[in-house]
């Protein structure tokens, strides 16, 4: 009896010693009655590459364009120091009636749940400035992407971009003759958001940033095409830098080609 009595004395003096505490949760764990996990959300089915279906298409000119005007640099003779110092105007690129620089896109359609494919800070596009011209004269990245503008004449230049979207950084900095790479990321998706050099009043570019993978800019022969899109029904948009948008609807079927032509007419 005794020796029992001292286990009970000796188990409540250890409990004052400690405080007789509970043992405590593990860090982020809450003592609470745990509550049911919720469901998980709804993912989009994986896609099957060998399902997916393309749109291809001309983009065409229904009237005669204005004459391309002959480009004036003589007020800065390094300019044909990197390239031809002659050279005309690029409003309207036409070839046999077919357009060049037409900037394609998905408007709306099944594609768009496609996530992003993050690429880091590699831009996925270059603008260079050569012989006083920016080349190519309209490029096109997907929101997020990155662009590199290079100076690759002797001559100083300025890269000035004016968005219409806020999220899209209004960038007005120099850059040397032959000059280090200037990249910069353009998150929102816009179009035709101009590009200029406060230097040379002649330059002049445009950046398309697309909401999703699927776009393009017309080639030399006005002809594109966008890849790997789920089958479905898609609203396409076409943009020209003086004629506007057109826009398109189009069926793609799995493991087929949509046409997608459009045709803008002189104003």
């Amino acid at each position: 009896m005794k020796r029992l009595s001292g286990l009970v004395c000796a188990a409540l003096v250890l409990c004052l010693v400690q405080g007789c505490k509970s043992k405590e949760a593990p860090s982020g764990a809450s003592t609470s009655e745990a509550t049911p996990a919720s469901a998980p959300q709804a993912q989009a089915a994986p896609l099957d590459p060998a399902t997916l279906g393309e749109v291809s298409g001309t983009i065409r000119l229904k009237g005669k364009p204005p004459v391309p005007v002959k480009i004036d640099t003589s007020m800065d003779p390094a300019c044909g120091m990197s390239g031809s110092a002659a050279f005309t105007s690029e409003q309207y690129v036409v070839n046999d009636g077919k357009l060049a620089n037409v900037y394609v896109y998905v408007k709306s359609g099944p594609g768009m749940i496609r996530a992003r494919i993050t690429s880091g800070k590699t831009p996925s596009a270059v603008l260079d400035q050569k012989g006083c011209r920016y080349t190519p004269h309209v490029i096109a990245i997907e929101a997020g992407d990155y662009v590199e503008f290079r100076n690759s004449d002797v001559t100083m230049h300025n890269i000035h971009t004016m968005p219409t979207v806020v999220g899209n950084e209004a960038i007005d900095i120099s850059q040397g003759p032959k000059g280090t790479p200037v990249i910069k990321q353009f998150p929102d998706a816009e179009v035709m958001l101009p590009v200029r050099c406060n230097n040379h009043p002649w330059m002049n570019a445009f950046i398309n940033i697309s909401a999703t993978p699927f776009f393009a800019v017309t080639d030399a022969f006005g002809q594109f095409d966008l890849k790997g899109l789920p089958a479905g029904q898609y609203v396409l948009g076409a943009v020209q830098e003086k004629l506007g948008e057109q826009t398109l609807t189009v069926t793609v079927p799995a493991k087929g080609t949509a046409k997608g032509d459009f045709t803008f007419t002189m104003k």
